[in-house]
């Protein structure tokens, strides 16, 4: 058993002169002070990799920095999954007894640290070295390939494809620390510039800087308790050469198994926080997840299912298209945002009732994939 006791965030966007190390710190700060603990009683720290500081050791190098002394140190790697794998490390850290309240972090000056090239170069290497780093495809590449032919299979249109994008956006509009605030519309998504087609520049999540973080606990710190209930994770591929059927990836596998271990079902769900990099990621996990049928995702969009006050409200931070995208911290924004509107402390972006909540992070090129549930225990 383990609880999320506290949660960190910072504005996304641009953050001049502050490296990835400050930007981990002032959301672990945020985090501990959230679940009312010192610096002192965090005996366990997880840390997400940075692009910008790819440092062997970071976990520990941030450790130093940050001016802890962990019993338990360790970092991941598994892309845009990271996040939500990490939380599930810590869970199973502390139900094991190995710690007691560990701290996972992520963050990146990718947007004022990095140049365009240099971050393009390091995604890209998602890619196989042989069949297709070689060849010169970027991240937005891969996604392109992945939509085209779930479009040819399902039926889906570049106008389809834009509603997700005016939906994140739209929910971004009501968070202060959001890195875009201006409305968009379907007509301005199909008239941004070509990126990967059919994914254009609107349909793409931004590069920025920003840093998340959040406790987790084997005992609760406070009276408002939020509960992991369950969690599992799939791995079907690394490279997009090898993927499988497009109705066979890993997201389908994960949640299934985070179902049995949980106990909970798509029904019982009334949050849901689920990756999206480009506006086909979010589409496809919503129909590999349950939460809409195969090729309907975006007519329930169109019908308000997943705005604020719908059925089921979605990032309703602005997730990586609008809120913003840090590497690691880009999902974990998903996190802190799903633990606030579960304690009720979402302000004007709170839904009616987040009592029990879906998270899926994905890694790759739909590689990796993570599937969490958690539960407002009072």
């Amino acid at each position: 058993m383990s609880f999320v006791t506290g949660v960190g965030l910072t504005s996304y966007g641009k953050h001049e002169g502050l490296s990835s190390l400050d930007l981990m710190s002032k959301a672990a700060e945020l985090a501990i002070s959230d679940a009312g603990l010192k610096r002192s009683e965090i005996d366990g720290i997880l840390c997400g990799y940075s692009t910008v500081s790819p440092h062997i050791m970071l976990a520990t190098v941030f450790a130093e920095h940050f001016g802890i002394r962990p019993a338990y140190a360790h970092a991941v790697q598994v892309g845009g999954a990271t996040g939500l794998a990490m939380t599930m490390l810590a869970h199973h850290l502390v139900d094991a007894g190995v710690a007691k309240h560990v701290l996972v972090v992520g963050g990146e000056n990718r947007l004022t640290g990095q140049s365009r090239d240099a971050s393009i170069q390091a995604l890209a290497q998602v890619g196989h070295p042989d069949y297709e780093v070689t060849l010169g495809p970027t991240i937005p590449a891969y996604y392109g390939l992945v939509a085209t032919r779930y479009m040819h299979e399902y039926g889906l249109t570049q106008a389809d494809l834009a509603e997700f994008a005016v939906l994140m956006r739209k929910h971004a509009l009501t968070h202060p620390g959001a890195q875009f605030h201006e409305p968009i519309t379907v007509a301005d998504v199909m008239a941004s510039k070509p990126v990967a087609m059919p994914l254009k520049l609107l349909d793409c999540c931004p590069v920025s800087d920003g840093g998340a973080a959040c406790v987790i606990s084997r005992e609760p710190t406070g009276e408002r308790q939020v509960r992991v209930r369950g969690c599992a994770q799939a791995h079907t591929h690394q490279h997009v050469t090898a993927a499988p059927a497009l109705s066979e990836l890993g997201a389908e596998i994960s949640i299934a198994k985070a179902k049995d271990v949980s106990g909970v079902a798509i029904p019982d769900v009334r949050y849901a926080a689920v990756y999206d990099s480009f506006t086909i990621t979010l589409a496809m996990l919503l129909e590999d997840l349950g939460l809409a049928g195969r090729g309907e995702a975006a007519a329930r969009v169109r019908a308000g299912y997943f705005n604020q006050d719908g059925e089921m409200p979605l990032n309703t931070h602005g997730g990586l298209l609008s809120y913003g995208h840090c590497g690691v911290g880009g999902a974990m924004a998903h996190l802190v945002e799903t633990h606030l509107q579960m304690i009720g402390r979402a302000e004007n972006r709170q839904v009616r009732d987040a009592s029990v909540a879906l998270l899926h992070g994905d890694g790759g090129v739909l590689s990796s994939h993570v599937s969490m549930f958690l539960e407002r225990v009072r």
